[in-house]
């Protein structure tokens, strides 16, 4: 398969160079440059049809060559015949000039291989579009394999022909003889001309009116290209040997069938046995029925039928065909005015121009490009006619895509861009700029169309300059960034202040405002913004303009003033402008309402701007703070163990042991605080684990709660030390045993109430008169109070002691206060006994100084709390001694709910010192109202 292919190129290439060989010894070549092979025609398809150019204009032409060497079959005469009839129709042609026939540009040039000829440009032969590919290059061009035919080309191409047999019959007093598809050409831009009068006959006497064609009688023994195509031949040529203009009628009519048919003939002709052929084909004719016409549009079928009649005498003239109404169809009218447009003025040019655009949509692409666009192009070297015409134009461009425009339109429109006169010109292209935009080469856009702009915006007509500046923000987004910046914004400003019009001024700021958004935000801000303080006139109109610039530049999302400008330009620029005369109260209303939002914008960046500054400067503070806090924790937390270690040591010592007792106690409880059980570190973790989740709760408002004392106690137990006095007496006080496996520090949160009893000497008076002391702890994660409440704590191994304990709730439980947990238990402490201070000093010996317990609990506050403590009053103060204390570890008042570096605002805020007075304040009201 591959060698058949590869032996099938090589046959083509070897023919292709054959014919470009015969071609190059054609004299034809010493003026035209032959190019590819694009179609075929004429009689029997013999003439290939190549592309070509002049050398001398580079005009556009085709070239028709016969190659000698399809005929080297046939013996000499019959080769001398053949020449003779295809030289004979080439000779016609070139003598006979009409738009309906095929333009040669060139006459019959014969060598010894080959004979050709020029004509104008050429797409290819009816035959070819309709599917007959005879003689036609491989592989096949695509554009015609591809090539579909419109109805309007349809209607107008036999209306063509139709007025090309018209002008054969009526002027030239001549039968064409074989009007057949094969000598039908569609030129490059499609319009359908007549060829092949290779059997055309004359008028034997053309003065008269009723005329005589001579006819020759069919010869079947001549070869196939001395004899016309019997398929269209009408059938008295065969029948009758006679001929008439009818006879090329009823050739249209079978051209017809075929154009509506693809290309089929209405009858198929045995060439061996033509005249029983011809015999079948009249009898068909005679009864030829509605069903073999069904293809064929039913506006033109029965004239069709009357052009296949028997009858000569029955078939419409060429004149009368060019009238019937299928042909009056607006495209087709269109197109037959466009071929005609030569021979009309300016007037009716232009009257038919404007009236174009409406038929343009209704007519296909391809028919437009190739039969419209040409003639309106030439046009443009009229300048009356361009304002006319351009439009048109442009409509088409909208249409095609980038490539066709740049390659069919483009090019004729370079020159217009640069004309200026007249100025309608201008104005078009102007309202078509996006267009021109969007499909234009940058480079082109550069270098034709903005000019053209810039030369509007700079033209000596006002309305020009508005024009150009209303249609400007419809085709910026399309504007190089560049262009627009260094080029298209000076021009505008620079309208907006040389004019001497109001309406150019406004347009120039109304035009600003609208392409703002497609300028850079700090362009705008350095640029257009001073610009506009430039501005010398005062009309309202330009008042408003400038305010929607500054409106427009506040508002957009991407640009934006900052509160600078506001500040220092902006705002001083518009409130002067706002009062002044000329603008009414809506105008003054629109700049109150801009300056208003100005405003409130400038205090809202500005505040928060301070107020992040603030909380900056808070945090710094606090930060400052902290530090030191936790350097003063350390030292104070330190001084206070060693305080409240020092004063519960030597109570204990005091009251349980003489002075050797008390250093060998002291010793031991040493070593308790060094050498701690697992247990007790196990209960230390916890409540420091307790502490930390302390610090993370939210601050809680402190809540006041009374302790109800209990309406029933415990057995008192001292009923029982009582009953047994006698036996205490017998009985001496041994050293106690310290009740603890610990430090304070690991004791469980709770309140204790204890009660200290002296020797047996002693124990009914210390019983009835006991000690009353309050001492209070607070630390961190535990809380603890000592009370006496007429109970003893410690006695002696007989147990000539007894002790009674109250639990208090610790501050972690719910409803808890330690403001009125104390002052509860101290009230219960008063109404049951007035304390009795004096026995403070039987706790500390003699050697020990007297220290109150206010003094103790203001030796573990340090100076810098006392700053933070809220002031009297206020949720979370006490009266009591551990007011201070209870603050410091988190209790409500001050700590973690009232920390002040973790919420800043709690920081207590400077008092202002100014006083006010009834005089200033009438001065305020004064000033401000």
């Amino acid at each position: 398969m591959e060698s058949m292919l590869n032996k099938l190129k090589s046959t083509v290439t070897k023919v292709t160079a054959d014919v470009t060989s015969a071609v190059m010894g054609n004299p034809v070549t010493r003026e035209f440059d032959v190019g590819r092979h694009i179609a075929s025609g004429g009689n029997g398809l013999a003439w290939k049809i190549f592309d070509g150019t002049k050398k001398s204009t580079k005009q556009e032409v085709a070239v028709f060559v016969f190659d000698k060497k399809l005929i080297d079959k046939y013996q000499k005469f019959e080769k001398d015949q053949i020449i003779d009839s295809l030289r004979r129709g080439v000779q016609q042609l070139t003598r006979l000039r009409h738009p309906r026939l095929l333009t040669v540009q060139h006459p019959l040039e014969e060598s010894r291989d080959c004979l050709a000829f020029c004509t104008e440009p050429v797409f290819a032969s009816l035959a070819n579009v309709l599917g007959c590919w005879d003689n036609l290059p491989s592989p096949l061009p695509s554009d015609i394999k591809e090539y579909k035919l419109y109805d309007v080309e349809m209607k107008y191409g036999l209306l063509q022909v139709s007025e090309g047999l018209s002008f054969l019959h009526s002027s030239v007093k001549m039968v064409h003889g074989n009007i057949t598809s094969e000598n039908i050409i569609l030129n490059k831009s499609g319009a359908w001309k007549i060829m092949g009068f290779d059997f055309c006959i004359p008028s034997t006497n053309p003065s008269e009116q009723e005329l005589k064609f001579p006819c020759k009688e069919w010869d079947p023994n001549l070869p196939s290209l001395c004899l016309p195509n019997p398929e269209y031949l009408a059938p008295e040529y065969i029948l009758s040997v006679s001929c008439e203009t009818a006879s090329d009628m009823y050739s249209l009519g079978a051209v017809m069938y075929s154009v509506f048919n693809k290309g089929k003939p209405i009858f198929e002709v045995n060439k061996q046995d033509i005249y029983k052929s011809f015999s079948r084909q009249l009898d068909q004719l005679s009864r030829l029925s509605s069903s073999a016409l069904q293809n064929i549009p039913e506006e033109v079928r029965e004239h069709i039928k009357l052009l296949l009649n028997v009858a000569p005498t029955v078939r419409p003239d060429a004149d009368q065909m060019t009238k019937i109404p299928f042909f009056d169809d607006v495209g087709a009218m269109t197109l037959q005015y466009f071929d005609s447009l030569f021979q009309r003025d300016n007037l009716q040019k232009s009257q038919f121009f404007k009236g174009l655009p409406k038929v343009l949509p209704k007519l296909p692409k391809r028919v437009i490009i190739q039969r419209i666009l040409p003639p309106l192009t030439s046009e443009f070297v009229n300048p009356d006619m361009v304002p006319f015409v351009l439009p048109n134009v442009l409509l088409i461009a909208e249409e095609c895509t980038k490539e066709e425009y740049v390659k069919l339109i483009l090019p004729d429109l370079a020159p217009v861009f640069k004309q200026q006169e007249p100025i309608q010109i201008l104005l078009i292209f102007l309202q078509k700029m996006d267009l021109l935009l969007t499909k234009t080469p940058p480079d082109e856009i550069k270098n034709s169309v903005l000019p053209m702009v810039y030369r509007a915006l700079e033209a000596p007509s006002i309305q020009i300059q508005e024009l150009c500046l209303n249609i400007i923000p419809t085709f910026a987004n399309l504007i190089d960034y560049p262009s627009m910046k260094n080029a298209l914004i000076p021009r505008i400003k620079n309208a907006c202040l040389q004019t001497s019009s109001l309406a150019v001024r406004v347009n120039s700021l109304v035009c600003l405002g609208k392409i703002l958004e497609y300028l850079d935000k700090w362009f705008v801000l350095d640029d257009i913004l001073p610009f506009l303080q430039q501005i010398p006139s005062k009309e309202p109109a330009v008042l408003m303009g400038i305010l929607g610039i500054y409106k427009c530049t506040f508002t957009h999302k991407k640009l934006g003033i900052t509160k600078e400008q506001l500040a220092g330009k902006v705002l001083p620029h518009l409130i002067p402008l706002s009062i002044e005369n000329n603008l009414n109260l809506n105008q003054f209303n629109s700049f109150i309402c801009v300056i208003k939002d100005m405003l409130n914008r400038l205090e809202a960046e500005h505040k928060t701007k301070l107020e992040q500054l603030h909380v900056m400067q808070e945090q710094q503070k606090t930060l400052d703070i902290t530090n030191q806090m936790n350097v003063s924790e350390e030292a104070k937390s330190s001084s206070t163990g060693n305080q409240i270690d020092k004063v519960f040591n030597s109570i204990g010592t005091d009251l349980l042991t003489s002075g050797s007792d008390s250093k060998e106690n002291e010793l031991s409880s040493k070593q308790r605080k060094t050498s701690l059980t697992l247990e007790e570190k196990q209960k230390l973790a916890k409540e420091q684990e307790q502490a930390q989740k302390l610090k993370n709760q939210q601050p809680l408002k402190p809540q006041t709660h009374t302790i109800t004392p209990p309406v029933k106690q415990a057995k008192d137990l001292t009923e029982t030390l009582i009953d047994n006095m006698s036996s205490l007496t017998n009985h001496s006080i041994s050293k106690p045993k310290v009740a603890s496996s610990g430090s304070f520090s690991s004791v469980p949160p709770m309140g204790i109430g204890m009660g200290f009893s002296s020797p047996v000497d002693s124990t009914k008076r210390n019983i009835t008169n006991g000690l009353n002391t309050t001492i209070g702890l607070q630390t961190s994660g535990f809380s603890m109070g000592a009370g006496t409440t007429n109970q003893n704590f410690f006695s002696s191994p007989s147990g000539t002691g007894t002790a009674k304990v109250n639990i208090v709730p610790a501050p972690n439980m719910p409803n808890y206060s330690p403001v009125s947990a104390t002052s509860a238990v101290s009230q219960l402490t008063q109404q049951n006994r007035p304390a009795d201070m004096s026995s403070l000093d039987n706790l500390f010996g003699p050697q020990k100084p007297k220290v109150s317990m206010n003094q103790l609990a203001q030796q573990k506050s340090t100076s810098w709390v006392n700053q933070f403590v809220p002031p009297q009053g206020s949720p979370g103060t006490t009266s009591s001694v551990l007011g201070p204390q209870m603050n410091i570890v988190g209790q409500p008042g001050f700590g973690m709910q009232g920390n002040p570096f973790f919420n800043p605002q709690n920081f207590p805020q400077p008092t202002n010192t100014m006083t006010s007075s009834s005089s200033a304040s009438n001065d305020l009201k004064d000033l401000f109202g």
